[in-house]
């Protein structure tokens, strides 16, 4: 089959309406080639009319990801339904908005008053109800192996992060920068559910590509467990200077020229990456970009002192200095059985809504939204809101518990046309009425925003290639 490939580009149209899915994966594991592969993908794609054929001419340079990490109740938020019974429409009411029939939670009013930058997706599915799996859907855009599976730790199977399919992306292009900050960067904590959460890292695309953990060293921290691993710190080591940091490098790299191995190849990934943390260390760039107190006390004080204020304002300043993806995970780290300010609120749901959880976030989604549309930067940032998923209907005791069926996500900036609701649930929020869509279709948003082709093909472990996303981008750019 391989050879008969070979004249291939004159027939692409034709070759590719005749290839299944099944068969594509026939093709990879044969060997064909990423750069063919991809050309089959956009030739097929051209000739049913797919909007994602060509490269999207994308206005965004960067991403800011608020992930409500626990599962944030949709119809508590961004899709009440005050008509429904007492035991679905819950103790929050609609707040009305600028824009005429868009109504969220009352708890929200920063986000509220700029409804006139928000396209709020309503109709957001798919099947995994367990916060590693459904996490894993959304921060990946692809569907876990297993949609029910035992705790299992990261692993290199595992699918990228959305920020390491940016910085692979962004690795590959000619003209692309070079960069002293990483490419991804999430904060406060990593995600933690009985161990740390699959889908957050690089996964087969290797350490050179994995999001850096970092913490921004201010406001108020959250309530509950996280994993300790997550701060990057960017002190020198004791009794350690800049210069004597340099000259250690410079003698380590005249070690490994010298040395035996020719094939620098299986080293090349742990050598970038420890190239990375010394330039961190060195670079007056990366100091000065972490630097929250560089910031004024009333903008500091605007984003909210806790934790997911100061770090949508780290966010801010990491765009301004060219890093294109952040995720901020909005809650602690570790769900720990219900306790802490994360969004799994089976047992407290309101309460815990309207004191712990939505007015930080609507705090600092307000002031980021603000801050960059001041600087002239909110155009080309795109602003993302994403949960797992959503929380049931009917409420049980005084709490939601996990629900996949519907949920709804948000996005601003970034070229996306504000001011609109796409897709809309049924009368109680349990499905999906109208315009139904998952976590792919999302990614595709995303990198449709980003001018990121989601055909551009990755290799596996295996050497197999795959497109960035299967999803279709939402008409709301």
């Amino acid at each position: 089959m391989k050879s008969a490939l070979c004249d291939a580009p004159g027939r692409l149209p034709e070759l590719a309406e005749r290839l299944t899915r099944r068969r594509w994966l026939q093709l990879g594991a044969a060997g064909l080639s990423l750069p063919l592969f991809s050309q089959l993908r956009r030739a097929q794609a051209s000739e049913r009319g797919d909007p994602r054929a060509n490269r999207p001419n994308g206005r965004a340079k960067a991403c800011i990801v608020f992930f409500a990490w626990g599962g944030m109740s949709h119809l508590d938020t961004w899709d009440l339904k005050p008509e429904a019974g007492d035991d679905i429409r819950g103790e929050f009411h609609p707040l009305a908005t600028k824009i005429p029939g868009i109504q969220i939670s009352e708890h929200l009013p920063q986000l509220a008053a700029r409804a006139a930058e928000l396209a709020i997706v309503r109709s957001v599915c798919h099947l995994a109800s367990g916060h590693r799996e459904a996490a894993y859907w959304n921060l990946t855009g692809h569907q876990p192996k297993q949609i029910t599976a035992p705790a299992i730790p990261p692993s290199m199977e595992d699918w990228p992060v959305l920020g390491s399919m940016v910085a692979k992306y962004l690795s590959a292009q000619p003209d692309g920068p070079q960069r002293v900050l990483p490419a991804a960067v999430t904060m406060p904590h990593p995600c933690a559910d009985r161990g740390l959460l699959n889908g957050q890292y690089a996964g087969f695309l290797g350490n050179r590509f994995a999001p850096t953990f970092v913490h921004p060293n201010a406001g108020r921290p959250y309530e509950g467990i996280s994993p300790p691993t997550s701060q990057i710190e960017l002190g020198m080591p004791p009794g350690v200077d800049a210069a004597r940091l340099s000259a250690r490098r410079d003698l380590l790299q005249h070690l490994e020229r010298q040395s035996e191995f020719s094939d620098r190849g299986p080293f090349l990934a742990t050598e970038q990456a420890r190239e990375q943390a010394v330039n961190l260390l060195l670079s007056p760039q990366v100091q000065g970009a972490f630097e929250l107190a560089k910031e004024p006390a009333a903008l500091r004080q605007k984003y909210g002192d806790h934790v997911c204020g100061q770090s949508a304002l780290l966010a801010r300043r990491l765009v301004e200095s060219g890093v294109p993806l952040i995720t901020i995970n909005c809650g602690a780290g570790d769900l720990n059985g219900g306790a802490g300010s994360h969004w799994d609120t089976h047992g407290d749901n309101f309460n815990r809504l309207k004191r712990d959880l939505l007015p930080p976030l609507d705090m600092a989604s307000g002031a980021l939204l603000d801050d960059l549309r001041e600087r002239g930067m909110l155009d080309q940032t795109l602003v993302v809101w994403l949960t797992e998923f959503g929380r049931t209907p009917r409420i049980t005791g005084n709490g939601r518990n996990h629900f996949p069926n519907c949920y709804s996500v948000a996005f601003a900036g970034g070229g996306i046309h504000g001011g609109q609701v796409h897709g809309r649930s049924d009368k109680i929020g349990s499905e999906p009425a109208e315009a139904a869509c998952g976590p792919a279709d999302l990614h595709a948003t995303i990198f449709h925003a980003l001018g990121i082709d989601p055909q551009f093909t990755i290799a596996d472990l295996q050497g197999r290639p795959h497109p960035l996303c299967e999803g279709q981008p939402l008409p709301i750019l």
